[in-house]
């Protein structure tokens, strides 16, 4: 044979097989592109001068990381299809003379096509559109765009040795499945039947077993904290129940409409029942498959989604004030010099201060399981975390300040708030010493994270500053180098706009640092103007993550589901034949397709709504950790998400089920 043989061969195959070749060559190219743009963005130099841009990079370079994992899984799952089609081919060309070797070197040249297309177009498609991606970050983080194009050299390299590794792992998988089959099986490949599939009930009973434990964990979790611990545990044990469900249940499932004869016994129902009961095995995999993904889009695009909408919520909530500047002290006479220090600046700027809370608070953690006494371990654990609250006391005095009316309290006594579950008790325990609750309130001293409910909070006003120093010493002893400090805080907000906020802030800061170097005294600021630019980087980050993985996937579940009814149509294209001569009509035929179809098709799109019901709750809490607190939002965003999904879903069901059709046709 002459040298060019093989490669036009090769060319020749893939030119034939379009209808499944193109599919495969376009993903590749898409998942090429997404890879070395993100790739691209985690390293681009402008990225680090946006505002929050390290927070960005960081969370760019995590996607990348999955958008790797997923190439490899994704594209060999996707590439077993081609070698199943193949095999029929292969056979007839070992039958008419070619040795294996002779086919490996054809397949040789066909995966140096498809590597040359899929990675070439990918990075040319990721170059062209790396600078619209890097627009679109930039936008999302509400920062100035840099001007220039950037071509990044080791996004390219990466890129190639990435998936050179993937498409060589991939020609080798294919070559053992063509090297370990005999030429009679190969001729046999695409078109062997499966024996009557057993109901295994057991595996059934386990996947169920498997989302009934997640799902209890998911609604049950009340602490954000614990939430995120247990998010990954109910994650495997949902892929779990999924698998096992849909391998085992579907056929379980098959059978029970099978059972039922005014169902079964239709001429649409009966044929495509017993069609997908067969070959329901080797199928069920690509439901499960379709069904998680569904679900990784919906919960990841409507998480980040309600993120990025509610943004200007969580930083006004995280944030009440405008200006924060805080010492490490209880002395009385550093908080007032360290609050002349802010009215003298602003007076010198011409800042006009419209409100101004100064007060003194210790803040720290106790384990609270009913009754009327709060006990400090020395350490907690995931058992304790749904009885872990946060305690946070302020002297009469500073009280009084803020609502703006004499409050007297002897001692023990104490003026109560919860932001949470109420506290029905009179009196309460803690150090060993009892302390009456004198009355409750609704009205306390703001703090965006104590609001955020991230832990259950109870806030108390005492007696006066010598309480809270006494509260110091014996929470000091219990958690020791652990424990917390008293701190002192000078909050303010201002009639000024955002550059004179900042520039304000700044000349604050610089006085600060000389004062507390001068006097030794720890100190800390906060400036809502800036945390915006830091808290729009990390949720434009995720939100860019979000829907770069979401479109990912998606473009994921549609390629599986086209394979999924091509090779079900090629399945099924000889007996359908064989249907319509022995009487069945054209109308029938197609009767029983969409009979087949929407039995299982819809089923992962079901399931994966019911897993994002049952998510709901776990993912709340997760949500509350970065600040978002809005229920009706997040909500909202999860059936708006569906409802789109569905409609992309139902678009895929009738492109493929015309292909399907027009496969058995001919």
């Amino acid at each position: 044979m002459s040298g060019s043989f093989y490669p036009k061969l090769a060319a020749t195959n893939i030119r034939k097989n379009a209808r499944n070749y193109v599919p495969y060559i376009l993903t590749c190219i898409f998942t090429v592109a997404m890879y070395y743009i993100m790739k691209s963005l985690s390293m681009n130099k402008g990225i680090d001068n946006v505002f929050g841009g390290g927070t960005v990079s960081y969370t760019l370079a995590f996607g990348n990381k999955v958008i790797a994992v997923f190439a490899f899984i994704f594209l060999f799952y996707t590439n077993s299809f081609l070698t199943k089609k193949r095999k029929k081919e292969f056979g007839l060309f070992n039958i008419l003379g070619m040795e294996k070797k002779h086919i490996a070197k054809v397949m040789a040249y066909e995966s140096i096509y498809v590597a040359l297309l899929g990675i070439g177009g990918g990075l040319s498609f990721g170059i062209l559109f790396d600078k619209l991606m890097f627009v679109a970050v930039t936008r999302l983080v509400k920062s100035e765009i840099p001007l220039g194009f950037y071509v990044s050299d080791k996004a390219i390299v990466s890129t190639l040795i990435l998936f050179g590794i993937l498409f060589f792992l991939i020609f080798l998988n294919s070559l053992r499945l063509i090297h370990l089959a005999k030429p009679i099986e190969l001729l046999k490949g695409g078109t062997v039947g499966e024996k009557e599939p057993k109901a295994k009930w057991l595996i059934a009973l386990f996947g169920l077993a498997c989302l009934i434990t997640a799902y209890y964990i998911a609604v049950t979790v009340k602490n954000p904290l614990a939430a995120l611990s247990l998010f990954f545990l109910a994650v495997i044990l949902v892929i779990l129940g999924t698998y096992c469900l849909f391998t085992s249940g579907s056929i379980a499932f098959l059978k029970i409409l099978k059972k039922n004869k005014r169902y079964y016994y239709k001429t649409n129902h009966f044929i495509s029942v017993s069609g997908m009961m067969y070959r329901m095995k080797q199928n069920a995999v690509g439901l499960a498959n379709i069904c998680i993904l569904s679900t990784m889009v919906l919960v990841m695009v409507s998480s980040t989604s309600s993120l990025m909408i509610g943004v200007e919520g969580i930083i006004n909530d995280r944030y009440p004030y405008q200006l924060e500047f805080n010492t490490y002290t209880s002395d009385t006479e550093t908080i007032r010099d360290v609050t002349d220090i802010v009215n003298e600046t602003a007076d010198e700027e011409g800042v006009g201060i419209t409100k101004q809370t100064v007060y003194t608070s210790i803040q720290f953690s106790a384990v609270y399981r009913g009754g009327n006494e709060f006990e400090c371990p020395e350490e907690n654990d995931l058992n304790m975390l749904d009885y872990v609250y946060n305690l946070n006391f302020i002297p009469a005095e500073d009280y009084s300040n803020y609502i703006g009316k004499d409050v007297t309290l002897n001692d023990g006594e104490v003026i109560f708030y919860s932001n949470s579950k109420p506290f029905k008790r009179d009196n309460f325990k803690l150090f060993g010493k009892e302390y009456t609750i004198k009355e409750h309130t609704d009205n306390y001293i703001s703090d965006g994270l104590m609001d955020a409910e991230l832990v259950p909070t109870f806030g108390m006003v005492v007696k006066d500053i010598d309480v809270i120093n006494e509260l110091r010493t014996e929470q000091s002893k219990v958690f020791g180098k652990n424990s917390s400090t008293v701190l002192s805080y000078c909050k303010i907000n201002t009639d000024s706009g955002t550059e004179e906020q900042k520039a304000f802030y700044k000349k604050v800061w610089n006085k600060l640092t000389e004062y507390t170097e001068k006097n030794d005294i720890t100190y800390t600021t906060s400036c809502r103007e800036q945390q915006r630019e830091d808290v729009y980087g990390l949720y434009g980050g995720l939100f860019f993550l979000g829907i770069f993985l979401g479109l990912l996937f998606t473009i994921a579940t549609v390629l599986i589901i086209y394979y999924k009814q091509i090779s079900e149509g090629y399945d099924d294209k000889n007996r359908f034949e064989i249907m319509q001569k022995v009487g069945m009509s054209e109308h029938e035929v197609k009767s029983s397709i969409r009979s087949q179809v929407l039995t299982v098709f819809f089923m992962p799109l079901i399931m994966a709504g019911i897993h994002l019901l049952f998510a709901f709750p776990i993912i709340r809490k997760i949500l509350v950790m970065l600040q978002l607190t809005n229920v009706n939002l997040f909500i909202a965003c999860n059936i708006g998400v569906f409802l789109i999904f569905a409609l992309i879903y139902v678009a895929i069901y009738m492109m493929t089920a015309r292909v399907y059709y027009k496969i058995i046709k001919r």
